[in-house]
């Protein structure tokens, strides 16, 4: 699945806010969009549509309910697949090691990252 930057952005307020969102609560927060307002109810639908997100309750606003929206992934989920969903698809190892040679990754991460591969128990 590949989204557009517009839906990027509200993806972006979905997972930064990191509970079910409103229409409203979307519009409130999304302070640097690059839509309408009034698009974002075509952006909630090609969202859906794709299972980037999913219904997840309603709330009442004044006299009428919406819906809530919920992430079906986290961000590193969709980043992670992403890489794959090309028609050429990278190779796995060289991707780990183009990944590992970036000079922002801390102590920490390299130990978080051998941890998980011990637990792979391959």
């Amino acid at each position: 699945m590949e989204l557009t930057r517009s839906e990027m952005e509200i993806m972006d307020v979905l997972w930064d806010g990191g509970q079910p969102m409103s229409r409203a609560d979307l519009l409130e927060k999304s302070e640097q969009k690059t839509w309408k307002d009034s698009s974002v109810h075509i952006l909630l639908n090609g969202l859906l549509q794709k299972g980037a997100i999913q219904e997840a309750g309603m709330v009442k606003r004044s006299k009428t309910y919406g819906r809530l929206f919920a992430p079906t992934m986290t961000r590193e989920e969709y980043f992670a697949s992403t890489i794959f969903c090309h028609r050429r698809k990278p190779d796995f190892v060289g991707l780990i090691e183009a990944l590992l040679r970036r000079d922002d990754i801390t102590k920490e991460q390299l130990e978080r990252i051998a941890e998980l591969v011990a637990q792979k128990n391959i």
